[in-house]
């Protein structure tokens, strides 16, 4: 069968376009080729800084005759169903339609439509200038005479050049014709742009490839990476050093090269002084180049860089890696001079004395002095959400309450997350944004604060994505999820939440970074506590601005009328309160706090707490259930099944690892022909129940053992009570696998409940005891999980 061969070549394409670009041209001609009545065996796309190729093999040489018969409206239809039919079948008049008869239906109209097949070279010459006018690039260009005219071709970067072949393995290929915007497609194309520029004639991809090859282009971009990985191992083997391999900085090498060549550079060794990720971003940032060790060495850097050149130079490559290394000095002379200034004294100090009073700072270290800066500063955070240094406060106090529940020393966790945000105004991190945290530790640790404080200023962050690790030290847990809380709470207090796919603030990644911090320290955490206390912590911090001061930040956007609310941080931070809040008893809460009317008049009146409460009740639902929706995306992603966790999961659920080990206890159970058995059982109960419940049938409040007529329902009875009581005990002391034990013994009474009795009995006293037993089952089941939502 034939293969197609295609490339679009012309003036390089950035390298990050570059494998997204080759992939859409696949599928954009593939899909194209089949809906066009072609089929294919395979095909793979191919890249380089200035080329994208197709190579599609066995694929059809013409499409297939259509013959489809389409039935239409009877013949005594109205004028309107007739036209429809016309415009559906693609006639022009009725008259092109036939009649059929039916003896039941009568007469009407059908369109016998035929089409014959066309050869592929017909298809292909249609479809590909289409798809290079309707190409996908996140940014595109016009040039030349033809860029004047409206509609002119628009491509990433200047198009020079088309190639395509079509034909069998044992004949000469055809040049499939066509024209766009003055190119014309042929067999022509064409090698390196400085090592081999003349014309190359192809005939089909094998020759192809070893033309280009012989043309100085290696086509394949994984080869090519492999190439300059495996010259940089043995380049730095050879000169003593270990290359420290960057996948990213490789994928991208590999793009703006066709031919590479690897050389070695050099810069002075009084460089060294600077940290080691400050080098390696340097250098790979400004130049795209990997960094070396010493052989044996972790962490210390030499002074040789590798770099990648995409030409073989007469003087092999001696003048490129020299005019590289001079271009590198000058950046690295910049990097020394951040971190240099970073290590002295601001000369604002005086100035920074009111912030650094506030956040209990030290004015002799330079951390402190960064982060008294952010704060005098009043850098934003957010327009409604008040300066950085107003949410390090906040975050502050949050990471001091989480801190005990965390395994955390509270004075620790707080003073990690004052100065988890003071790098923001150093030097290295204005240059380097990428060093946020990173450059946080370093200062930390030479400022001598302990090691846990300097390991939360770079780990609050984490996780930054789902194949990013996650903290573990007690302290930067702390400060990770107060970071994130006050992130969620405050863009939920202003109403700017993720729509779609849209999520400017990365929320979403916030609460997936909280569930899986959670999960993974195997974490006993009420969330919606959680929730309570980030909002408690604003209050406080608002509180603490005194009583004239303006609202802001979350508080404002609350709009809870601070002032109204002399010591609501007080009551709030409080977690017996905040537990009842959350149960829609703040009132209650409130009472049981202050014990007497006239201390309770002292911070609120009653019509004032009913308004905190109404305010703050929703936020914490509608947050609990986005974090419900990460919870399910990140368990999916593990294995778990998707009913299991909605079978387990309801609004008020806030203990992810409770969550968690409910769907593995309940999925163990189920893989069990007991379970199995049990989830017939119990789904047949709840399926009659809701049937007699939407006819408001009459169902007992309690059941009655005197109304009991067979033996089945006495054991089904005293299994129930047993099973109800053994399960509820197992789901206190968290022994969920005991729970689903306790429930297993259900699985015979219920078999024989339903095999002798008949539930529907003509006594009505007796039927509605009867739906009461189901609904003891249907009760005893839910304590462990929702059966009805279960599968199978």
């Amino acid at each position: 069968m034939p293969d197609l061969l295609l490339e679009l070549r012309s003036e390089e394409i950035p390298a990050r376009m570059q494998r997204k670009a080759a992939g859409d041209l696949r599928k954009m001609l593939t899909d194209g080729l089949v809906e066009a009545g072609l089929t294919y065996e395979a095909a793979r796309e191919y890249w380089t800084p200035r080329r994208l190729t197709l190579d599609i093999r066995g694929l059809n040489a013409r499409s297939k005759d259509i013959h489809e018969d389409i039935k239409g409206p009877s013949t005594s239809a109205p004028e309107q169903a007739v036209q429809g039919f016309l415009r559906k079948a693609g006639l022009s008049s009725i008259a092109e339609a036939h009649v059929h008869s039916d003896p039941k239906k009568g007469d009407f109209y059908v369109a016998h439509i035929s089409k014959p097949g066309r050869a592929a070279e017909e298809i292909i010459a249609g479809l590909v200038p289409d798809i290079i006018r309707n190409f996908p690039w996140p940014k595109s260009m016009r040039w030349g005479p033809a860029s004047a005219k409206p509609g002119s071709l628009r491509w990433v970067r200047p198009l020079q050049s088309i190639l395509c072949t079509f034909g069998p393995e044992t004949e000469e290929p055809v040049v499939v014709d066509f024209e766009i915007d003055g190119i014309r497609s042929g067999n022509i194309t064409y090698g390196h742009r400085f090592l081999a520029p003349g014309e190359i004639t192809v005939r089909r991809f094998d020759d192809y490839v070893s033309k280009l090859e012989a043309g100085k282009v290696v086509l394949d971009a994984d080869r090519r990476k492999e190439i300059i990985l495996a010259d940089a191992r043995n380049l730095a083997f050879a000169n003593g050093l270990d290359l420290v391999e960057d996948e990213g900085l490789l994928e991208e090498v590999s793009g703006l090269v066709e031919w590479p060549v690897v050389l070695m550079g050099e810069f002075e060794e009084a460089f060294l002084a600077i940290p080691a990720e400050v080098i390696r971003l340097t250098i790979r940032a400004n130049q795209k180049c990997f960094v070396t060790r010493p052989q044996g060495e972790s962490e210390a850097l030499s002074n040789r860089f590798i770099l990648t050149a995409n030409i073989e130079a007469k003087d092999g490559g001696k003048e490129i890696a020299h005019g590289n290394g001079k271009v590198v000095r000058a950046r690295l002379s910049d990097a020394l001079y951040f971190w240099t200034t970073d290590q002295g004294d601001l000369p604002d100090l005086v100035e920074l004395e009111a912030s650094a009073k506030k956040f209990g700072l030290d004015l002799k270290k330079p951390l402190d002095q960064r982060m008294a800066r952010l704060d005098h500063l009043n850098v934003t955070f957010h327009a409604k959400l008040g300066t950085q240094g107003e949410r390090v406060e906040r975050i502050a106090r949050l990471a001091e309450e989480l801190g005990p529940i965390v395994g955390a020393d509270p004075v620790l966790a707080r003073r990690a997350a004052v100065l988890a945000k003071a790098d923001l105004t150093t030097e290295v991190v204005g240059e380097f944004p990428e060093l946020q945290g990173a450059m946080g530790r370093k200062y930390a640790l030479l400022q001598g604060d302990h090691s846990s404080v300097a390991a939360a200023a770079e780990e609050h962050y984490k996780p930054q994505g789902p194949s990013d690790y996650v903290p573990s030290d007690p302290v930067s847990v702390a400060v990770a999820l107060a970071d994130k809380l006050d992130t969620l709470v405050g863009f939920w207090a202003i109403d700017e939440k993720p729509t779609g796919s849209k999520d400017p603030y990365a929320l979403r990644r916030a609460a997936l970074g909280v569930v899986r911090v959670i999960l993974e320290n195997k974490l006993k955490l009420s969330l919606g506590i959680a929730i309570a206390t980030a909002v408690s912590s604003a209050l406080a911090a608002y509180e603490q601005k005194g009583e004239g001061a303006e609202s802001s930040g979350v508080v404002a956007m609350l709009d809870l009328r601070i002032r109204d609310y002399k010591g609501a941080s007080r009551l709030l931070s409080e977690a017996g309160v905040i537990s009842n809040l959350l149960k829609g008893g703040l009132a209650k809460a409130n009472s049981e706090t202050f014990g007497s009317a006239d201390q309770e008049r002292e911070f609120f009146d009653g019509q004032r707490l009913m308004e905190l409460e109404a305010s703050l009740s929703p936020l914490i639902a509608d947050l609990l259930s986005f974090f419900h929706d990460r919870l399910k995306v990140y368990l999916r992603d593990q294995g778990a099944r998707h009913d299991l966790i909605d079978a387990v999961i309801t609004p008020q659920s806030d203990d992810l690892l409770q969550i968690v080990r409910r769907v593995e206890a309940l999925g163990s159970f189920l893989d069990t022909e007991d379970g199995r058995n049990l989830l017939a059982g119990t789904k047949r109960a709840a399926n009659i129940l809701a049937a007699e419940e939407k006819k408001k049938t009459l169902v007992a409040e309690t059941v009655e053992p005197a109304l009991f007529r067979q033996g089945a329902e006495k054991s089904l009875f005293a299994a129930v009570n047993q099973a109800e009581k053994q399960a509820g005990e197992a789901i206190q002391n968290q022994d969920f696998s005991a729970a689903m034990l306790a429930l297993s013994v259900l699985r015979e009474p219920v078999d024989s409940f339903f095999e002798h009795v008949l539930v529907n009995d003509e006594d009505l006293s007796v039927r509605a005891n009867r739906l009461a037993l189901l609904t003891r089952i249907r009760t005893a089941t839910g304590q462990v999980a929702d059966f009805s939502k279960i599968a199978g």
